[in-house]
């Protein structure tokens, strides 16, 4: 665990330059629009260790797998979204000496990330081996206005000398992947040019094709006042640059106005793409860099006014839940269906950049209840229109009548994870893809959804659960061999419980998606027959059989659901007891000595409770937690908060609210060790539930709201606002008071502390209760 970012309400600020925590800073101060990410690389050259990252949505290679042993069924490529062109960089002379933080004598260094207004900056001292100063300071954002243009300021005042200073902005489109599986490079050139200050590098992926175009332009100044020497342009493969050496007296200040712009060719035809990215050059250049961030910062109050949540009385906490917003909004604005929001977002190589089950079990949630029915929607269209290759993958496994088993990684429907424990075994993602429709349908109230594209999904997925399951003549009963559950530090075990758990309520939840269809739309539901071939007689009924004859495995003496079978047979000892040395176990031990250990990666057994909590009582929720936590290291992203949710629930209010904090402050305090590669994005979505679910206890059950708040003790108040149903409601729990206010012109029936209320529209309503933890 690391401690040197400042706590702040608004902004995320690192005092002082830390080498060895560059590439974490990198991480953290990630800037994005949705359609592209930035990893905080500097602008100037810098020698040190770094991770430098430029991604765009959409934009991928097929690396080809790299495996010792090859096993029948594995993808042939693992999915990337790529580095690609640096379109930041500005190199820098003085006097004839780079400026280069690796290098020179730091006086003085700030960094600062503004999450209200959504800008990059920093402002830095340096000293040259020959004395000579500058103070160098930095702004740069990628625009959610308009979303194919990214600008820079970057300004640097002679402090002590005079003589002249040296800018050169540039595109630089030779890059690579750290992660590349055989040292490839995946860009090819396809055109580029400059002239004076505009210029353009065009490059193609391999394999995939695709192609982007990134231009840019840049004006400078020298005291306000334009700087008239020509550029001295240079082009090198995949690289153009525009070079002025300006001569500068003591005081003097030279400032770059740098804007780049990125289009792709998966919106305009490639032989149109210079040209469309020379208008959105030409949009930046016109607005220059305040208009453009006047509009940008706009946006972005726009977006705090509906998704901000507010903390009073622990500015470590309220630095925590924004950082996460801030960071979810940057990776997915879901206004492209074709696109889905990887574990890291766009902030570093690893996991590619593309989808896992995080989407559906930790993300939508927030999407639901932050942003527009239309953006929750595309996240479970980008799977129905996946259901093809869903179903060719099944296939690919030896399951017939058009099982869909979803991939465990994807970017275009295929599997691409090359890890047999997972990419064979890790079939609880069906469930969670599943209980994603389910839960759209649940919170929004669009029924209409299931008919086709829910209805055709969870045909799919139970189609694989009724072949996936086998009869056991000796327990009489189905069970589920060979699987991965979501602790992934247990492989190849026998009736994993989430595992059977979600494959029984999928085949229940999918009887009654087949009673609404039938009632509702009986003559799309003829269609639907004859399309899939579905004999509902036949196949239904084996689902019940398996619905009333699944295994779970259960302990009768603890009266505890197991993990999988034999679990008891480990040597339980809780994760307290082990030396802090040991930890991480992911960085200490060898994977044999945490396969053979009780040590629970996240969620497992409690995943399911989290899920169904209504289907098991307060005991048993308490009952379960109180075994499983202790031997939980919490070394997924995705641990603490359901584990948080879990602790609300059963009145474990600390516990709960220690869970918040790490899962807030999860890459803000590098809590596992591993910021470096890029941000937990996917857990953010754990955070924000983690509030809302957890402290607020906010549910939606037969169409209400159900609200069961309390506040942590070292907090005054909290505020969070969600939209449900066409109405927006605004949440203040403070100790002894809750204030609801209705901002729409709708009606919400609530359920607020086991009672019922209907908050009419336009109005607010106060309950008076003690709520402090």
């Amino acid at each position: 665990m690391k401690d040197y970012i400042i706590h702040h309400e608004w902004k995320i600020i690192e005092e002082g330059f830390r080498p060895e925590y560059n590439r974490i800073s990198e991480s953290i101060f990630s800037i994005g629009n949705g359609n592209m990410g930035q990893r905080a690389n500097f602008e100037e050259h810098y020698s040190g260790d770094s991770l430098r990252g430029a991604y765009i949505a959409g934009i991928y290679y097929p690396d080809k797998t790299r495996v010792g042993w090859w096993k029948n069924g594995y993808p042939e490529y693992f999915a990337k979204i790529i580095n690609s062109t640096n379109w930041i960089g500005i190199r820098v002379l003085v006097n004839g000496q780079e400026l280069d933080l690796a290098t020179v004598k730091i006086l003085s260094f700030r960094r600062e990330l503004n999450m209200r207004h959504g800008l990059l900056s920093r402002l830095f001292r340096v000293e040259f081996s020959n004395g000579n100063q500058v103070e160098v300071e930095s702004e740069r954002f990628l625009s959610i206005a308009d979303r194919e243009v990214g600008a820079i300021k970057y300004s640097v005042k002679a402090l002590n000398f005079s003589g002249e200073i040296s800018v050169t902005p540039y595109l630089d489109g030779d890059v690579f992947n750290e992660d590349s599986n055989y040292d490839e490079k995946f860009w090819v050139e396809i055109h580029k040019e400059i002239q004076k200050n505009e210029g353009y590098v065009t490059l193609e992926t391999r394999k995939t094709k695709f192609q982007v175009c990134t231009g840019m332009f840049f004006r400078s100044f020298k005291n306000g006042e334009n700087i008239a020497i020509p550029p001295q342009n240079k082009i090198q493969p995949k690289f153009i640059s525009a070079g002025q050496v300006v001569p500068v007296k003591e005081g003097d200040t030279l400032t770059v106005e740098k804007y780049a712009s990125t289009v792709t060719s998966l919106n305009y035809p490639v032989k149109k793409l210079q040209g469309f990215a020379a208008k959105a050059i030409q949009r930046a250049a016109e607005k220059r860099f305040d208009g453009l961030f006047a509009e940008h910062k706009q946006k972005w109050l726009n977006e705090w006014k509906f998704s901000d949540i507010k903390i009073e009385g622990d500015v470590a906490a309220q630095q925590g839940i924004r950082f996460n917003i801030f960071q979810l909004k940057q990776s997915y604005s879901g206004e492209d269906e074709r696109f889905n929001i990887g574990p890291k977002g766009f902030t570093g190589e690893k996991y590619g950049g593309v989808t896992y089950w995080d989407t559906e079990a930790y993300c939508l949630p927030f999407y639901l209840s932050t942003a527009s029915g239309e953006i929750s929607k595309n996240l479970l269209l980008y799977r129905y229109k996946h259901l093809p290759k869903a179903i060719e993958n099944a296939k690919n496994l030896g399951f017939a009548n058009q099982a869909a088993l979803y991939p465990m990684v994807t970017i275009n429907g295929e599997e691409c994870h090359n890890e047999w424990e997972i990419t064979f075994e890790e079939i609880h993602r069906n469930g969670a893809i599943a209980y994603a429709v389910y839960n759209y349908v649940n919170y929004t109230g669009n029924k209409e959804y299931l008919a086709p594209y829910g209805f055709e999904v969870l045909l799919g997925i139970s189609r694989f659960w009724s072949q996936r399951v086998n009869w056991s003549e000796e327990k009489k009963k189905y069970v589920i061999l060979g699987v991965t559950g979501p602790n992934e530090y247990e492989n190849n075990v026998n009736n994993n419980f989430h595992t059977n758990y979600m494959a029984v309520w999928t085949l229940k939840y999918t009887l009654g998606v087949i009673r609404y269809v039938k009632v509702e739309f009986p003559y799309l539901f003829e269609e639907l027959i004859r399309k899939w071939k579905f004999n509902e007689l036949k196949e239904t009924g084996k689902w019940k059989d398996i619905i009333d004859h699944m295994y779970f495995p259960f302990d009768g003496e603890k009266q505890l659901y197991l993990q999988q079978d034999g679990f008891l047979d480990k040597e339980l000892l809780p994760v307290s007891k082990l030396p802090k040395s040991d930890l991480p176990i992911n960085q200490k031990w060898s994977w044999d000595r945490i396969l053979r250990s009780p040590y629970i990666k996240q969620a497992d057994t409690l995943q399911s409770m989290f899920w169904f909590e209504n289907e098991f009582t307060k005991d048993e929720l308490k009952r379960h937690f109180d075994f499983y936590e202790p031997l939980t290291v919490h070394e997924s992203s995705l641990s603490p908060c359901i584990h948080s949710i879990l602790a609300a629930k059963i009145g474990y209010l600390e516990k709960s609210y220690q869970m918040y904090l790490r899962t807030a402050r999860l890459d803000l305090d590098d809590y596992n060790n591993d910021t470096d590669d890029g941000l937990h994005i996917t857990s953010m979505g754990g955070t924000w539930m983690a509030i809302v679910m957890g402290f607020g206890g906010l549910r939606v059950v037969n169409d209400k709201l159900i609200l069961n708040p309390f506040i942590p003790g070292k907090w005054k108040s909290y505020t969070f606002r969600v939209d449900f149903r066409g109405a927006h409601l605004c949440f203040e729990i403070k100790k002894d008071q809750l204030i609801i206010t209705n901002f729409s012109a709708v009606s919400v029936p609530l359920v607020v502390w086991g009672d019922e209320y209907v908050l009419n529209k336009k109005s607010k309503q106060e309950f008076i209760k003690e709520i402090i933890e």
